[in-house]
């Protein structure tokens, strides 16, 4: 009896670990096909619903946000948006050289990653989620078009410091305006904002964080044809 109930107990432990990975494994193949129509929510905006903290999001489509943030966002964090499948191959590989030889990490995340990241993983640093961003952005790629995982990316990052996701509650927070129309300035000053929008204040900018905005702006302006996929018609520009 009590070798019965041993081996009754091993079985119990292996398989929960099963469901809870093709759980994991089940959620985004069924959400990633809603989301073409469902606008979704990130696990951070989750997490803070859920801990009582504020969330403020305003959903915009994408042809009501500013053409200019919208290439901006591409030059500056991720260039090859418009042609790669949801990784990029070349900066992936870049990286894991990287972490096999022990050198410091540059990054290798595509928007598409990011997407993946937001909301389906948790912002913790690690291998694991590094490598599970990259089945679940392939996925992603293959059943949404480009505009819309732009459209997604652009309403579910975090933009401001207290609860503000996606570009409208980023815009009104900062400036007191619209994400439909920036100026070349304005759009770089929010797009550099997004690596740290705890610290980085686009509507109060600091000398470093303007210098970085020009290099953005600069690159936006000279590469806008890297952003091509996203427009239906001639970007106002």
């Amino acid at each position: 009896m009590a070798g019965r109930r041993k081996k009754r107990g091993w079985k119990f432990w292996v398989a929960v670990p099963l469901m809870l990975a093709a759980a994991l494994v089940a959620i985004p193949l069924v959400l990633v096909p809603l989301y073409w129509v469902v606008p979704p929510v990130s696990t951070l905006m989750i997490g803070r619903y859920v801990t009582g903290q504020p969330v403020t999001r305003i959903w915009r489509d994408l042809d009501e946000i500013s053409d200019r943030l919208k290439t901006a966002v591409v030059l500056s964090e991720d260039g090859q948006f418009c042609t790669h499948h949801g990784i990029d191959v070349a900066a992936l590989q870049a990286e894991i050289d990287n972490f096999l030889a022990g050198r410091e990490a540059r990054g290798a995340s595509t928007i598409t990653m990011q997407v993946a990241r937001n909301l389906f993983l948790t912002n913790s640093r690690s291998v694991v989620r590094k490598a599970l961003e990259v089945p679940l952005a392939i996925y992603i790629d293959l059943v949404l078009p480009k505009r819309r995982i732009m459209e997604i990316y652009l309403n579910i990052a975090e933009w401001g410091p207290d609860g503000q996701f996606g570009v409208e509650a980023g815009a009104q927070a900062a400036f007191g305006t619209s994400a439909e129309s920036f100026t070349w300035r304005r759009a770089a000053l929010m797009t550099v904002t997004l690596p740290n929008p705890h610290v980085r204040r686009p509507g109060n900018p600091t000398n470093g964080l303007l210098a970085v905005a020009g290099i953005v702006e600069g690159r936006a302006q000279r590469f806008s044809s890297h952003a091509n996929c996203l427009f239906e018609g001639a970007p106002a520009l």
